[in-house]
């Protein structure tokens, strides 16, 4: 799962003096500025070959597999990391409408997806790490920007993105009916949602 949520001020404060919040996170085990430089290098191109097996889904090579790696090497999955998401998934909306989103997919995480289509360094131009941040009100009026140029595509350049998406969602994962549209609309809605209404947000991957 990779879920973004609008977040009250008092909510924000209740993560950051959370107990867990002053704890070390999970040391990173991955050279990340090769692996950075390797996904550049790689970045224009398809890590997928089209599925022998099933017509219209796609292969996963052995970059891709490098890629995903490099992914799950940078996420924090200490103890400390999940009780903190805990902590903040508690205070998300209970509704699915603007202030609240959750992209869900077997065997593949959404977010990952997201990452390959868009490429590193617009990646890199949204909030957080890998899909995992915490915002304030002033901080996503910050990041608002940037997330919507890296995230409000149309055209080729989107049509492009959804077709990675597709790929990486039936070469790694096994959901070929994965709305790939939302994907990208979702946390760009909470986000917007958020700076107009005055609240933080954050968003975080899960896995179940």
């Amino acid at each position: 799962m990779w879920i973004v949520g609008v977040l009250s001020e008092q909510g924000i404060r209740n993560a950051l003096n959370a107990p867990v919040q002053n704890s070390t996170s999970a040391p990173v085990h991955c050279d990340v500025p090769g692996e950075l430089a390797w996904w550049r290098s790689k970045a224009q191109a398809s890590l997928f070959t089209p599925s022998t097996r099933s017509p219209g889904a796609w292969s996963a090579d052995e970059d891709a597999l490098r890629l995903r790696a490099f992914f799950a090497a940078c996420r924090d999955d200490s103890d400390h990391a999940e009780e903190l998401r805990d902590t903040v998934m508690a205070q998300f909306p209970p509704d699915f409408e603007q202030g609240l989103f959750v992209a869900t997919a077997r065997k593949a995480d959404p977010f990952s997806a997201l990452a390959y289509a868009l490429g590193p360094d617009a990646t890199l131009r949204l909030p957080g790490r890998v899909g995992d941040f915490l915002l304030d009100a002033e901080q996503v009026r910050a990041q608002l920007p940037a997330a919507e140029e890296t995230l409000a595509l149309t055209g080729t350049p989107r049509r492009d993105v959804i077709e990675r998406i597709h790929a990486w969602m039936t070469g790694l994962g096994d959901d070929p009916a994965h709305d790939a549209d939302e994907l990208l609309d979702g946390p760009l809605r909470v986000l917007r949602h958020a700076a107009r209404t005055g609240q933080g947000a954050a968003g975080q991957v899960r896995w179940y």
